[in-house]
């Protein structure tokens, strides 16, 4: 008996339609990640407001618990600054726990830029941004606590 062929390629274009709709819905989200928009920063309500230090406490004795809590939500951390580094078009500011060497590290917008190259080691200052999370760096022997699309806190 022949299998009629007209059902083989009934079936391999329906599978080939099948690959070129998902191929397209994946370049659509791709270019949808790519070009997001956020809002300001400065204009969006924090879920939670901690010192730098309570925060990198509350990660060392549980990142996992603390990434739970705090990842991709909206965050206003005060501390004293311990370092600020200029990257290529941003500026990170650094809060650091100098017992542990543990530290948050924040890197600000580009709005924010002019402002947080202003600041200086040993200011105190509040910083909103977006929480990316932390985790124990085994190399460092220290937990890092990271934040994205930060502003300055007025």
């Amino acid at each position: 008996m022949e299998v009629p062929t007209k059902k083989k390629y009934s079936l391999l274009k329906k599978m080939g339609l099948l690959a070129l709709v998902l191929f397209m819905v994946g370049i659509i989200w791709v270019w949808y990640v790519l070009t997001e928009k956020y809002s300001d920063t400065s204009k969006i309500v924090p879920a939670y407001t901690v010192t730098a230090l309570d925060l990198i406490h509350e990660f060392e004795r549980n990142d996992s618990l603390a990434n739970k809590k705090y990842v991709e939500k909206m965050m206003v951390v005060n501390g004293e600054v311990s370092e600020v580094e200029g990257v290529d078009s941003t500026v990170n500011i650094k809060m650091a726990d100098s017992t542990s060497g543990s530290y948050v590290i924040f890197a600000f917008q580009q709005q924010d830029k002019g402002l947080a190259e202003k600041i200086k080691v040993g200011e105190k200052v509040s910083i909103k941004g977006s929480c990316s999370g932390g985790a124990f760096s085994k190399i460092l022997e220290t937990e890092y606590i990271t934040f994205k699309r930060c502003a300055i806190n007025h």
